[in-house]
């Protein structure tokens, strides 16, 4: 290929009123010059896609509404696809609306080891031709489904995100339409920037990277609490040239199932990617098993993903190659509040942070490190706001701030934490903590204050909507920084709420480690793709950070090609004459 003239300028995409241009023909033909190609391909702009309000009266918010009634009592047969095939096995299991657990709002079923073991075989039947297709026509199908999540199919996604896993209409907003379709945009975006990402050349030889995808398939495993990440796990390692094997969470099958087929209805090939609900164990077992694995890509829990990783290493003499291993694992997210920190914001943030979704976020804040000196301001403004949080039904009042957590396990887990709370001595009960599971699985916003900062309520995960604070004397500062960083194994996300430029830059450095995503003065949520790549290290996770430039490496194995364009007419070097 050779340049044969400069590329047109680039599309701009993301805005809603663009979208549907940059998903068209225009857009391709300035990317591939009307059908002539160059050696480097010109890039595409984009936008984060804008977060719609749902006022009353609005389109969107009337289209929601519609979406939802339309759902209402309904139990959507939800089959494995193997191989283009949809396929059901006798282990049927149902997915229950969190908040109605009388209502099953999803039928499927388990894929047993030997239909695993074909949609493995499907996969790989179809890798060579998927990897050759050109880079733009891969991006070119996530950019259509961005703009099919954006428009027409919008309201359908958010509906059944919010029916099936208990999402508010904002947090469905920000997850299933916006994060989802900004992961298609972006990684599209960054993919055909990495196509012109070239080697330099002289003048005897020509050189070139191949950014190939991965030899073998990549097991993505997703979680129930975000649809978009779903999408990603599967979507980004699929985009690079690589078949999938996509196994959703068992709570999150309802919105996985429809991005899989936005996705298919966007032109990509129905081997590429298989859905593949299954018993957590059996895929596990029988993925890394296969020669054929190349990748892991895993949101979920400690254990796990410790459990996946040993047998991937157990089996690391049978692979054809190092299988590439990403997960994200969940955190003990902090806040950290320094004296001259303004209480609106930290008071505002926390509660925004601590109990969103219940508190059901792997960024959610879930200890609160609050000075003695504005411990009586935090703690009143805390208190009163805590009174106005409505919890309930999302689909049927938007006034509702979160709902009920994802089944019934959920439940029982934080049950017995907020039981801890109230028999431990180092812990009081400020505020919330009833639950109640007779219709859905609800639990109260609840607020612990510990004398102990190394209760395990302030060191270990829980996933749920308790909020513990450790108020501390203000002359011991620095030994908070310490106590932060020391008190639990995670390391995902943290903020520090001040207004002392010193005490910032302070905070910066001695928690370096401490947080993968650290905000100041802002929540410890809330990470927006392309802004704030995503991820933590230490029991967090690899810190592939999804939502940036370099996540999409982690799906491919390049390959240099050099080119020597004159004859090599000696043997011997100069300096043997």
């Amino acid at each position: 290929m050779r340049l044969v003239r400069p590329p047109p300028p680039p599309p701009v995409c993301g805005a809603v009123g663009a979208a549907a241009e940059c998903g068209g023909a225009g857009m391709w033909r300035a990317l591939r010059g009307g059908g002539r190609r160059w050696r480097h391909h010109s890039a595409i702009t984009v936008t984060n896609e804008p977060i719609l309000e749902f006022k009353p009266g609005s389109p969107e918010r009337a289209a929601l509404q519609k979406a939802l009634a339309d759902l209402k009592g309904k139990t959507e047969a939800i089959p494995c696809v193997i191989g283009g095939e949809e396929v059901w096995t006798p282990t049927v299991r149902y997915q229950l609306s969190p908040f109605n657990h009388a209502h099953k709002v999803a039928k499927f079923c388990y894929a047993s080891k030997e239909l695993i073991n074909k949609a493995i075989n499907a996969a790989l039947a179809a890798r060579k031709e998927w990897d050759l297709k050109p880079v733009q026509d891969r991006a070119q199908i996530f950019l259509k489904a961005a703009d099919m999540l954006s428009g027409p199919r919008r309201a359908e996604v958010l509906a059944k995100t919010m029916i099936g896993q208990g999402k508010t209409v904002i947090q469905a907003e920000i997850d299933a339409a916006a994060e989802l379709i900004d992961f298609f945009r972006f990684n599209a975006k960054y993919a055909l920037e990495l196509e012109k990402s070239q080697p330099i050349s002289v003048d005897i030889s020509t050189n070139s990277m191949v950014y190939r995808g991965l030899e073998g398939f990549v097991a993505a495993v997703s979680p129930f609490n975000f649809t978009a990440i779903g999408g990603n796990l599967a979507g980004a390692p699929a985009l690079m040239g690589n078949v999938v094997l996509w196994k959703p969470s068992d709570t999150a099958l309802l919105s996985s199932y429809a991005v899989y087929k936005i996705l298919l209805e966007a032109g990509l090939p129905p081997n590429v990617v298989q859905f593949v609900p299954a018993d957590g164990p059996v895929f596990g077992d029988t993925v890394t098993s296969s020669e054929h694995l190349c990748g892991l890509n895993f949101t979920g829990s400690v254990p796990t993903f410790k459990r996946l990783w040993k047998q991937v290493s157990e089996n690391l003499d049978h692979y054809r190659n190092f299988p590439r291993l990403a997960g994200e694992c969940g955190g003990k997210n902090f806040h950290l509040v320094h004296s001259s920190a303004d209480v609106g914001s930290v008071v505002n943030g926390t509660l925004r942070s601590a109990f969103e979704y219940g508190g059901q976020k792997c960024s959610a804040c879930s200890r609160l490190y609050a000075p003695a000196s504005l411990w009586p301001q935090i703690k009143e403004k805390l208190l009163e706001e805590h009174g106005k949080i409505k919890v309930g039904d999302p689909t049927q009042d938007f006034g509702t701030f979160f709902s009920a957590v994802i089944d019934d396990k959920s439940f029982a887990r934080i049950k017995k934490w907020i039981e801890h709370a109230k028999k431990s001595p180092n812990l009081t009960i400020l505020a919330g903590g009833g639950c109640d599971d007779s219709v859905g699985y609800f639990i109260e916003p609840c607020i612990v204050e510990s004398k102990d900062p190394q209760d395990p309520i302030m060191k270990e995960e829980i996933f749920g909507p308790i909020l513990t604070v450790y108020v501390y004397p203000e002359e011991r500062y620095k030994e908070v920084l310490e106590l932060i960083d020391t008190t639990t194994p995670y390391g995902l996300t943290g903020a520090v709420f001040a207004q002392e430029k010193r005490i910032i830059e302070e905070a910066r450095s001695f928690l370096r480690n401490a947080a993968g995503n650290f905000y100041i003065n802002d929540k410890s949520t809330g990470s927006v793709v392309a802004q704030q790549p995503f991820g933590g290290s230490r029991i967090s996770g690899t810190n592939d950070k999804p939502g940036g430039p370099h996540y999409i490496l982690r799906w491919t194995s390049p390959q240099a090609i050099k080119e020597t364009h004159v004859p090599l007419t000696d043997w011997r070097y100069a300096y043997m004459q």
